[in-house]
């Protein structure tokens, strides 16, 4: 550790230790397996009320953690969507605690421009314009905006410009349904 003292300020410089880092990665499991508890909750709340489940994300934001729900439905969610999913999937939650932490519970619509997560998605959104960011630079960019036409085990083709580009899942970044104004 380094103690570095100035008139108006202190500051403390620490490593960190091996044991946080593992704590670290304990953090990203026990993030999966809350989204995947909450994601099979999810699916037949849904579908009792007439909704389809998108995305279940718990992520921290500042100091506080969120419960993310992203639901769909044919002609659009509206308030009260969001509204009666909120109401009954919040009791389903709190019978079965699948969150440790206190946190913040939101539903909300996907949105136009949801994002491509589950091989579903990509099923469901085959011929629709998407937006496919990577980790690296191929060809000189890392945005490509075209039409979906396959996915398949992770890889995802999309017709650009004329031309049909296969990105790998370990390039992928980010893939989104594309929304021209």
């Amino acid at each position: 550790a380094i103690l570095i003292m100035g008139a108006l300020f202190l500051w403390i410089v620490l490593t960190v230790p091996s044991f946080l880092k593992k704590t670290q990665d304990r953090t990203a499991k026990s993030k999966e397996t809350i989204e995947e508890k909450t994601w099979a909750l999810l699916g037949p709340v849904c579908e009792e009320l007439g909704l389809l489940p998108v995305d279940a994300e718990y992520v921290k934001d500042r100091e506080d953690y969120q419960l993310l729900i992203y639901i769909d439905k044919e002609g659009g969610v509206s308030i009260e969507d969001c509204e009666r999913i909120s109401r009954k999937l919040d009791k389903v939650l709190d019978e079965a605690d699948p969150v440790p932490d206190s946190y913040i519970f939101e539903v909300a619509s996907a949105g136009a421009d949801r994002e491509l997560k589950r091989p579903s998605d990509f099923e469901k959104f085959i011929d629709h314009e998407v937006e496919v960011k990577t980790y690296r630079q191929i060809k000189g960019q890392k945005l490509f905006v075209g039409v979906l036409k396959e996915y398949s085990d992770g890889n995802i083709t999309v017709l650009a410009d004329n031309q049909s580009l296969v990105f790998s899942k370990q390039d992928v970044a980010l893939v989104r349904l594309h929304v021209t104004f």
